[in-house]
């Protein structure tokens, strides 16, 4: 899989993308990154991404013109099969698991990092598939919404975990359902202990055990 992620930070990836399971994924050749700096396809010698809105207001808004020619430069297009382009977005769908399981069988996905007070709106309108939010509050910039997307899907590309069963079982496999609680050694700590199912040895115990565990998550 792509994952192309489209800033005016491209400073903020380094680090992340080269971490944990992002990074564990790459080193598997399952997906590769690219961190395309706005700026570089800017039109003056400022390298301006951003200006005054219509009709006046508070705030810069970014600009199209950058946006549409960093598309270009990938040959990324709005409603190719098998490849989606977002933009992170206030007003977009909030990003699910289900969501990052359709999207973690994608060939290629473009990501475009909303910024200032705003997006000029001929970019949701005209070259994105979908907007998408990470939850019902308001970040600087779309850049950490990038990462959160691309690690929640990252994890679910086939051979990315250790152990495929790994996401079978845990918070938000089945809808607003939390995982089952987790224990590890020792089995007894100060005078906390381990539930007594856990350590039976019977499968029918321990399953038990775990579905009842689940917690229904608040909205």
């Amino acid at each position: 899989m792509q994952i192309n992620i489209l800033t005016i930070f491209p400073e903020y990836f380094s680090d992340v993308l080269n971490t944990s399971i992002l990074k564990r994924a790459q080193q598997k050749n399952l997906v590769s990154y690219r961190v395309i700096n706005l700026r570089d396809f800017a039109q003056d010698k400022h390298q301006t991404t951003d200006d005054r809105p219509f009709g006046g207001g508070p705030g810069m808004v970014m600009m199209i013109e950058p946006i549409d020619l960093a598309l270009q430069s990938l040959k990324q297009q709005k409603g190719t099969p098998n490849k989606k382009i977002i933009l992170t977005s206030a007003k977009g769908q909030l990003f699910k698991q289900e969501i990052a399981q359709n999207w973690s069988q994608l060939e290629e996905l473009t990501i475009i990092c909303g910024h200032y007070e705003g997006v000029d709106e001929r970019v949701a309108q005209y070259l994105v598939d979908e907007e998408i939010r990470i939850g019902d509050y308001v970040m600087t910039g779309g850049e950490a919404a990038a990462l959160v997307i691309s690690d929640a899907l990252v994890r679910l590309i086939p051979g990315v975990l250790g152990n495929a069963a790994s996401g079978v079982d845990e918070s938000h496999a089945q809808s607003g359902l939390a995982g089952p609680a987790q224990y590890t050694r020792p089995a007894q700590y100060k005078n906390w202990s381990v539930p007594e199912a856990l350590l039976s040895g019977d499968p029918k115990q321990i399953e038990a055990h775990k579905a009842q565990s689940r917690i229904k998550l608040k909205n």
